[in-house]
């Protein structure tokens, strides 16, 4: 479990194929600090579990599925990535409860830039507008971020300098995919008003 609330930015530092997999390297120095072996960490969005830990990058296997459902399969030898540790029950929930289990991808549509935020519109998937609210929680790459507006097309978030300057989405461009998850509360709450039972 996550909050979404970034930790650092790092780099993917080597991508090795697998059979229906990848290995990834991931350069750090946050997120290294007390990591290891079988630790979560959450990459642009993606909980991984950490496999091995060198002095400046921990590695993690990405199953085909994962590389299917989120950016990470796009994901080259020196792209910037959102970091972020599992959440302690002892801290802050500075965000929102985040899982990391990417729902799906959305496409950059549109960045206005002002003085004081920047407001960036995204695409949804089908079948992913019905859980996301106007005021509501969303995670863009791993980013707890509150919806401004939303439509059958897409949503909007409003970004302050500061997750601009700490976070991916700084660097993010039109036509650019993004992970995203949508609140996990709402889809227990749809489950449950389905009166369906296992």
């Amino acid at each position: 479990m996550f909050t979404g609330i970034v930790e650092e930015r790092g780099t993917v530092a080597s991508v090795e194929p697998l059979t229906n997999a990848e290995r990834i390297a991931i350069s750090g120095s946050v997120v290294l600090a007390d990591v290891r072996p079988g630790d979560s960490i959450a990459v642009n969005g993606v909980c991984l579990t950490v496999v091995d830990i060198g002095p400046d990058s921990f590695t993690a296997d990405v199953m085909q599925e994962t590389l299917k459902r989120s950016s990470l399969g796009s994901a080259g030898v020196g792209s910037e990535v959102n970091l972020e540790r599992a959440a302690r029950l002892d801290s802050r929930l500075g965000g929102h409860l985040v899982q990391g289990h990417v729902d799906g991808t959305g496409e950059v549509l549109v960045i206005e830039p002002d003085p004081h935020w920047t407001l960036m519109r995204i695409s949804l998937p089908a079948g992913l507008g019905r859980y996301v609210v106007e005021k509501g929680s969303i995670t863009v790459d791993g980013v707890s971020l509150t919806v401004v507006g939303v439509d059958d097309d897409g949503f909007s978030v409003s970004l302050i300098p500061t997750t601009l300057a700490e976070t991916t989405l700084g660097s993010r461009r039109v036509g650019d995919t993004v992970n995203l998850e949508v609140d996990a509360i709402a889809k227990y709450v749809e489950r449950l008003m389905q009166g369906t039972f296992l």
